[in-house]
């Protein structure tokens, strides 16, 4: 493959690489845009300025817009939606519809439509276009997917997946990559269909094998164990790494952090000691991990990527920079995961 997408879809920006095989990492294009679910968000606010009545279609996606939803709805204004656009809002039809959503499939005249995609191969076209560049051979792409569980917690039902991969996988850390996702993955499953069938990853996934792509972390975590922890908009994930493994993960909502909270969980995390319950019940998702190996001395060095990365800045961490830039960690995970599964194939 010449030319490869990433493309690392979150709640605040759609972070960007272009790879290109025959250039240097550091000539390859990169863009930090703004995220699909915000420029939906936009055009909802667009129209509620107007006074008037919104259709969503398209496909399930970031729910990031929710907010400019329930905003516009409190003005006495119509939204109404697509099933397969509604569940972008929610896993539940009836939720949906108690909060005055309209499920239905006709836009009427008095509507204005607003398309849902996290990704869109006619806006890559074109954007491809005027920066000069090919469509790539390939698209690899991250978003975070809660999982599609109607009559479940979405926190339960989303670390159930994190569960399953350490007792199922042992934490290998090439089988955080997809070709095809997890049934109940639903948002992840649209996303591989609408790229080509390219790799899919959940966003944390491809964190910690962005950091892993750094060669500092990658040293680290064959000689120790290393917490890798990646500080996203919305949610703060954090991996116990040792010797191409994961041993524990743990992931809570990061506006409900502060720096002296974060770091006194992840003391009790590296150690093994901090529950499922006790994060579930402070409104995280939850924390798990196997039997940690003594080798590992406690995972006491601690790396952090992410937007909000500022968070841990005055504790005893370290700022990888995959690739040069931060922000594309999760690119360079999506491309190393990629890397490791071809070369699992050609073994």
């Amino acid at each position: 493959m010449n030319n490869i997408l990433c493309l690392d879809i979150g709640s605040g920006t759609q972070d960007v690489l272009y790879y290109q095989a025959d250039k240097e990492i550091e000539n390859c294009p990169k863009f930090i845009l703004p995220a699909p679910a915000v420029a939906v968000s936009r055009q909802i606010k667009r129209q509620t300025s107007r006074g008037r009545s919104v259709f969503l279609f398209g496909k399930n996606m970031g729910g990031g817009f929710s907010g400019a939803i329930r905003e516009h709805l409190k003005l006495g204004l119509s939204v109404s939606a697509t099933a397969s656009a509604a569940l972008a809002v929610s896993d539940n039809l009836q939720k949906i519809k108690d909060m005055g959503i309209d499920v239905n499939e006709a836009r009427k005249s008095t509507e204005s439509p607003v398309f849902l995609a996290d990704f869109d191969p006619g806006y890559w076209q074109a954007f491809l276009n005027m920066a000069g560049l090919d469509y790539p051979d390939l698209v690899l792409a991250c978003a975070q997917d809660h999982g599609f569980h109607p009559q479940d917690s979405n926190r339960r039902g989303r670390f159930r997946f994190w569960e399953r991969f350490l007792m199922n996988s042992q934490g290998i850390v090439d089988q955080l990559v997809f070709t095809t996702p997890p049934e109940e993955m639903t948002r992840l499953k649209i996303l591989n269909e609408s790229i080509g069938s390219g790799l899919v990853a959940d966003s944390g996934s491809a964190a910690v094998l962005g950091a892993l792509h750094d060669s500092q972390v990658a040293s680290l975590a064959q000689k120790q164990g290393i917490c890798v922890v990646n500080a996203g908009n919305s949610h703060t994930v954090a991996f116990l790494v040792f010797r191409d493994r994961i041993w524990g993960i743990y992931e809570h909502h990061t506006g409900m952090l502060h720096p002296e909270k974060l770091w006194a969980q992840l003391k009790l995390f590296r150690r093994g000691m901090l529950s499922n319950d006790e994060v579930f019940a402070d409104r995280g998702h939850g924390c798990c991990n196997m039997d940690l190996p003594k080798e590992a001395g406690g995972f006491a060095q601690t790396c952090v990527l992410g937007p909000r990365r500022a968070l841990l800045q005055d504790y005893d961490v370290i700022q990888p920079c995959p690739g040069g830039d931060m922000m594309l960690a999760g690119c360079f995970g999506l491309l190393n995961g990629y890397f490791k599964q071809r070369e699992s194939c050609n073994g």
